[in-house]
């Protein structure tokens, strides 16, 4: 049968301490041992079943990761306090002083400026590319390269990266091809496409209500263990880990995401299809103009659609901003970073969630002062949503208000 992430989460079954439906929450910092030796096992990673400290790993941090390895159809997970928290041990896991990764140009904005202003005091380079040509992707790549960097569906322009190939060059460099999924998880597998390291910012989508900070790294065992390593592992030594709450939490929202991610995508592309019929410039992967639409439609799985992020493009700043106070007065949804959760949340990413990059390369890579990214929220008639987004669009002169008949 082909792959589907949903049954694989639907299959995971847990029971409680008391035999609850829900895996017990592991409320302890440090962990007991019946013997000395076993103690020292478990320092050297020869202990099975046995929980040291919660900084190196906990029950419901382990539930969470088996959970999403699952989802991703990877041997294993390590989860993190944050996207970020996952990013960053993995990327310095992978490179040491001297080495060089290649990565796309439009990517979210704490990345990027992770990769570009503090990596290099470690002594490792970055050179970003336009992820959707591949000779410019591998004309990039030295023999100090170790990382090749994208995101699924890039932030904030919603570029596609084309995995399959990017995993063919990977390969043929013996490089590391690491993805974040963040915008389109269940729709898209990149692991099943040949990526190496699969990332989520689990704050989003996953999660789904923003109220809690996550991230994972889906990976093979082997890259995993060396992340939770206690002499040398990134995660372990950096101490980005997630609270036992927090992951109880998030587990529980995992079990629906198949249902959002399929109300998200339908209300995106309800919305796409109308504006841009309106005569706005619209981006969204769902669309036939959309450059990456026949790619992105080749790689994801159907039943979860194209995803819930797309953007509008009202020419200005101003307008932007306009716009967005007025459609959150009208409770349309919130002027707020991130996405993923049941309303709708819009932001002008030039000033926001990628002010991190100079504006000449924002220039360069098309992001526009204009430019609204939206996350689509879960709204039930997305038909009365789109009537109150035309409205405002129409009181603020972004489109144009249409003479009523007297007939």
């Amino acid at each position: 049968m082909e792959f589907n992430p949903a049954d694989n989460i639907q299959d995971l079954q847990y029971f409680g301490e008391f035999g609850g439906v829900n895996p017990s929450i592991s409320d302890s910092s440090t962990y007991t041992f019946l013997s000395a030796k076993t103690m020292f096992d478990t320092f050297e990673g020869n202990a099975d079943g046995c929980y040291l400290y919660s900084r190196h790993s906990s029950p419901s941090n382990l539930y969470l990761g088996q959970a999403l390895a699952a989802m991703e159809g990877t041997e294993a997970a390590n989860v993190a306090a944050s996207g970020m928290g996952a990013i960053t041990p993995t990327l310095l896991q992978l490179c040491s002083s001297g080495d060089h990764i290649v990565s796309s140009r439009t990517i979210y904005g704490g990345t990027y400026a992770f990769l570009k202003n503090f990596l290099p005091r470690l002594g490792i380079k970055t050179s970003f590319v336009d992820i959707t040509k591949m000779d410019k992707v591998e004309a990039a790549i030295t023999p100090e390269t170790k990382v090749l960097y994208c995101e699924t569906v890039s932030n904030p322009l919603l570029e596609i990266a084309d995995i399959a190939s990017l995993a063919k060059i990977a390969k043929k460099h013996d490089i590391k091809l690491v993805v974040d999924n963040t915008f389109s998880p269940l729709s898209v597998s990149p692991a099943k496409l040949g990526a190496d390291i699969v990332i989520h910012s689990l704050t989003k989508y996953i999660n789904g209500s923003s109220d809690t900070l996550g991230g994972v790294t889906c990976a093979s065992r082997e890259f995993i263990d060396s992340l939770k390593n206690v002499n040398n592992g990134a995660n372990m030594l950096l101490g980005p880990t997630m609270d036992s709450l927090r992951s109880a939490s998030v587990m529980k929202n995992l079990r629906t995401l198949h249902i959002r991610m399929k109300q998200h995508s339908h209300n995106a592309m309800y919305l796409a299809e109308r504006f841009e019929k309106d005569g706005l410039k619209v981006v969204y992967p769902g669309l036939k103009s959309h450059s990456g639409h026949k790619l992105y439609a080749s790689m994801i799985n159907p039943e979860y659609g194209f995803g819930g992020m797309m953007t509008l493009d009202v020419g200005s700043l101003d307008k932007a901003n306009e716009l967005m106070e007025l459609m959150q007065s009208r409770k349309l949804g919130y002027l707020a970073v991130s996405l993923g959760f049941y309303k709708t949340l819009f932001s002008a990413p030039g000033t926001s969630t990628s002010s991190e990059i100079p504006l000449e390369e924002q220039e360069a890579m098309g992001l526009t002062d204009g430019l609204i990214r939206f996350s689509i929220g879960l709204d039930n008639n997305i038909e009365r949503t789109y009537q109150m987004m035309k409205e405002c669009m129409e009181e603020l002169g972004v489109l144009k208000a249409k003479p009523v008949s007297m007939s």
